[in-house]
């Protein structure tokens, strides 16, 4: 489930500071969002997968942590971050 190195740039250039700004909270949310659409839906074919659904539900954990960190120290940063990738509260 590795993405495109170009899709990975536009995804940090998109979210991050530039498209090398791996590190920040917006960026790795971004990159765990698509991870977890994909992951989803591969599991929409394959239901019986439990390996794959137990890394998605790591995921989302790995990513509600990453957001629930940024809420505490920028409540306006992670409000936009949450409008622009359209995930649930």
């Amino acid at each position: 489930m590795n993405f495109a190195p170009e899709v990975k740039k536009k995804t940090f250039k998109e979210y991050g500071k530039s498209e090398f700004d791996t590190g920040s909270t917006e960026a790795q949310v971004a990159l765990f969002t698509m991870k977890i659409q994909h992951l989803t839906e591969h599991l929409k074919k394959n239901k019986k997968d439990l390996v794959t659904e137990r890394s998605l539900v790591r995921m989302v954990g790995k990513r509600r942590h990453l957001l629930d960190y940024l809420k505490r120290k920028d409540i306006e940063r992670y409000r936009a971050v949450i409008k622009k990738l359209k995930i649930r509260k």
